[in-house]
């Protein structure tokens, strides 16, 4: 076989390589809805929670706000069921965000997280600018419409509920109506396959 017939062999069979990869790739994440972007807010505690703290770790992203008087409470109680099933598997985490940041300090989410006799450590409770929150529900976790975001963020105001699965990559998987049993079991069942792939 001549030099230039291997050169272009060669070639091809670095394309078909590529070509694979590339395919694989997509199958992956053919089921992604979005990828988390960086973040960073502040816990109960004080400190600062980033997209690192939940690197490598399967966990359900909400929102809410201390003082709901309407969804909130059925939310955080149907979220607890999810709590107390997987909250002693190491890999899975809770993260609940604050859309009422203004009222919503950090002692505010101190109270709250201590009224609700969770480990904060599985279940972390937070809070920081209004329009970082926002964006990351929005663009991030896909609970929202961007379309609602109005031009003053003063203004706006996110009130969902919807919960975010993501995976140990950072890869929101699916969208689940917080307020529907049947959703919630099914998120439970997709919470232990993440795991059981992820190792957690």
């Amino acid at each position: 076989m001549s030099r230039k017939a291997l050169i272009y062999l060669g070639f091809f069979a670095v394309l078909v390589v590529a070509f694979y990869f590339v395919v694989r790739d997509w199958i992956v994440r053919s089921d992604t809805i979005s990828l988390v972007r960086p973040f960073s807010f502040t816990t109960q505690d004080g400190q600062e929670f980033t997209n690192k703290d939940v690197a490598g770790k399967v966990y359900v992203a909400e929102y809410f706000f201390t003082t709901c008087p309407g969804i909130c409470p059925t939310m955080n109680n149907n979220m607890r069921k999810v709590y107390d099933k997987f909250r002693d598997r190491p890999g899975f985490m809770i993260v609940s965000h604050t859309c009422d940041p203004e009222r919503d300090s950090v002692q505010q989410l101190k109270h709250y997280s201590d009224s609700m006799k969770v480990d904060t450590r599985k279940w972390v409770f937070l809070t920081g600018r209004k329009d970082s929150l926002y964006t990351t529900a929005r663009v991030s976790y896909t609970i929202d419409d961007p379309a609602n975001n109005l031009r003053s963020i003063d203004d706006d105001f996110l009130h969902t509920q919807f919960w975010a699965l993501v995976n140990g990559n950072g890869e929101v998987k699916r969208v689940y109506d917080g307020l529907k049993e049947d959703e919630i079991r099914e998120m439970e069942k997709d919470i232990e396959k993440l795991l059981k792939k992820q190792g957690g």
